[in-house]
């Protein structure tokens, strides 16, 4: 039920418009950013969500393999990466340690394995080929989602091969989906100040379009709440929403909060709890053509993920593992994030929403409604 007593003409307006399922503009984003109660905004998400997808809330059983936090880049907002010139601290694995890492979860009914990491300029375009090539040879129904469009870009251009013909070798070798990392702020007066020496706006929604093309589904993220302005998140979600609009091939938007601990922009104060939720809630609102939008619970913690649920959010990640740092190290709410299954649908029974197991398509796996489940 969305309540619009005591709204501005404005507000109601935009009401009626959510509730008729058409699209808001520009210009009513930066209203609800400006103007909209987390009440409002989350009631507006909420009803887009359970019009979509009921009271149902996804999750998958995954794990991470982050082959290397040595970097060439040098992100400011980055707690994870060491640069390649000062790596005393860092780790690099080889083809060899990550498929052991794959093996320790033989006989377990995980469906994807999650692979991101540094960009090192020793593993390149043949050598993620071959560990894709083991992964598939070794588990052939495991879905490869791997790499950000910053590591594609980069191992491209190396390796002197275009994006389509890069992602035509990658995809032979076994590469299912991309993720949606390294999208950042796609504005370049923001991304020139927090992350000017890696792949720009254009490169990254270039890769993921590729990619569509290609015939694989990709994920898209935005880094919220450091120096950018609501004018910039709009930008951002627009060009996404656009891509979207030709393409359909992402599969999900998370917004993912800025960290910061041990970082070059510690000193920017990170965003509350309730400026999440509005994020997300209004994230919803905005990405008409998205069909899904998650939480990553390891970087918000369990109770507020679970918060989310409440703002248009109708997936919180997966079982993850221990292995994952990329947020750990930046001060995430979890700084061990691991979920067995029954831990992850105790969470969502909880707010009253019906658990439901999914692959990384979002093809359903188990309803573990009460209901049904005996």
């Amino acid at each position: 039920m969305i309540n619009t007593a005591g709204l501005s003409e404005d507000l109601k307006q935009i009401a009626e418009k959510v509730k008729a399922g058409q699209r808001i503009t520009d210009e009513d984003c930066l209203l609800l950013f400006e103007k909209g109660s987390p009440g409002f905004v989350g009631s507006l998400a909420n009803h887009i969500k359970e019009r979509l997808h009921g009271d149902k809330v996804f999750f998958n059983r995954n794990f991470h393999i982050e082959p290397t936090n040595v970097c060439v880049f040098s992100c400011n907002f980055c707690s994870y990466s060491r640069l390649y010139a000062h790596r005393e601290d860092g780790w690099e694995l080889s083809i060899e340690q990550m498929l052991d890492m794959v093996k320790k979860y033989d006989g377990i009914p995980v469906t994807e394995v999650h692979i991101v990491g540094g960009v090192h300029p020793k593993m390149d375009l043949q050598f993620f080929a071959d560990l894709l090539k083991a992964i598939k040879s070794h588990r052939p129904d495991l879905h490869i989602k791997a790499f950000t469009a910053v590591e594609y870009d980069y191992m491209f251009r190396k390796a002197k091969v275009s994006v389509e013909e890069g992602l035509k070798f990658l995809i032979e070798a076994g590469l299912d989906s991309i993720p949606g990392g390294g999208a950042e702020i796609f504005a370049p007066e923001i991304r020139e100040k927090i992350c000017a020496d890696k792949v720009n706006g254009d490169g990254w929604l270039k890769i993921h379009e590729t990619a569509h093309k290609s015939g694989i589904y990709s994920n898209a993220t935005i880094l919220y709440g450091h120096i950018e302005k609501y004018e910039h998140r709009i930008d951002h979600m627009r060009r996404l929403r656009d891509l979207q609009d030709q393409t359909k091939g992402f599969n999900t938007f998370i917004p993912l909060k800025f960290r910061n601990a041990d970082n070059d922009m510690s000193n920017v104060p990170e965003t509350t709890h309730i400026e999440d939720m509005r994020m997300y809630a209004i994230s919803r609102i905005y990405l008409d053509n998205f069909p899904h939008l998650k939480a990553y619970w390891p970087m918000l913690g369990r109770q507020n993920a679970q918060l989310t649920l409440s703002f248009g959010v109708d997936d919180i990640d997966g079982t993850i593992d221990d292995t994952t740092k990329i947020y750990s190290l930046a001060g995430a709410e979890e700084q061990t994030p691991t979920m067995s299954t029954e831990e992850l649908v105790a969470l969502i029974r909880q707010v009253n929403r019906t658990p439901v197991e999914r692959d990384t398509l979002y093809n359903e796996i188990k309803n573990y409604a009460v209901a049904t489940e005996a």
